[in-house]
């Protein structure tokens, strides 16, 4: 290796996006998930290499790849950056109150089931310098980052970094458009959803439970369409265009659909409540935890309804 690392030693904000372009493969990438500038990423990299005396990365075709020395500080980096964002989470859960904007994420359906409930006003009512954000997105957001600060998730917690507690049951059934159960009649059986048109699970979804179920017992089944989310996948079956598992949370509520079999077992997980250890003896993340298990009753029908 050239060079020598210089007295000044470097800027540790610079790894930042050291680590986007590791993870990312390119500048391009790197930027948008950092929500910068391509140069500024060009930029930083640059100025970390130059002051700790020797390339992290070259660029090739299909993208950037890290030297030897750049794989060989990649660890030692991750670790700084872990360090960092727990510092910064002990520093956010010290300086917490009841006051605040709480941060939570949830899948989509579920918002307007939350919202058109009474639980947001009396939690206000209970909690007036408090304030409930929704954070939405296709993928699973990582507390652990900071993305969110609670989050309300169907499934068996794939992060085990995470704690909360089971609060209901995630039920699915097949279901129907009322126009195509009139033109198409509509299974007696689940092995007769094979005979009919299918509206299948795509991008993301692809590996979701409900995907996997279809393709076990419809493996031929004609796919009339495919959606990478569940809202798309739900309108598409009110098109008429075909069936598909569907969760009753937000199936049953609308009345072009029809649940045509009855909830399928091997679909039905638990609905979670989430939050990073550090956050959780937060006031504010302690004060909704508790108040979500006071109201549970009201809780459930918006989650299972």
């Amino acid at each position: 290796m050239q060079g020598c690392i210089t007295s000044a030693m470097f800027d540790w904000s610079d790894l930042r996006y050291f680590l986007a372009v590791a993870r990312h493969g390119s500048t391009l990438a790197a930027s948008r998930a950092l929500g910068v500038n391509q140069s500024t990423v060009h930029r930083r990299i640059a100025e970390l290499e130059r002051r700790i005396g020797g390339p992290l990365m070259l660029r090739y075709p299909a993208g950037y790849r890290l030297t030897e020395f750049g794989e060989a500080l990649l660890p030692a980096a991750e670790a700084i950056e872990t360090s960092v964002m727990a510092l910064e989470r002990r520093i956010v859960a010290y300086r917490s109150d009841l006051a605040g904007t709480i941060r939570l994420t949830v899948p989509e359906p579920l918002v307007s089931r939350i919202v058109g409930s009474t639980l947001l006003d009396m939690f206000h009512a209970r909690y007036p310098a408090l304030r409930i954000e929704f954070v939405m997105s296709d993928r699973y957001l990582d507390l652990s980052k900071g993305e969110a600060d609670i989050a309300l998730r169907s499934g068996e917690p794939a992060d085990e970094t995470l704690i909360g507690r089971k609060i209901a049951d995630s039920i699915w059934a097949v279901y129907g458009s009322r126009s195509y159960v009139q033109q198409h009649g509509a299974p007696q059986r689940i092995e007769d959803v094979g005979r009919h048109a299918i509206v299948g699970f795509d991008g993301i979804l692809i590996n979701h439970r409900a995907a996997k179920w279809l393709a076990a017992i419809a493996p031929g089944a004609n796919i009339a369409a495919r959606n990478n989310s569940v809202l798309g996948v739900l309108h598409a079956v009110k098109s008429g265009i075909g069936i598909a598992p569907l969760p009753t949370t937000i199936a049953d509520m609308d009345d072009d659909l029809v649940r045509i079999l009855p909830p399928v077992p091997e679909l039905t997980r638990g609905w979670y409540l989430l939050t990073h250890p550090e956050l959780r003896q937060t006031p504010r993340i302690r004060a909704f935890f508790d108040f979500v298990v006071e109201k549970l009753d009201m809780v459930r029908p918006i989650l299972m309804a």
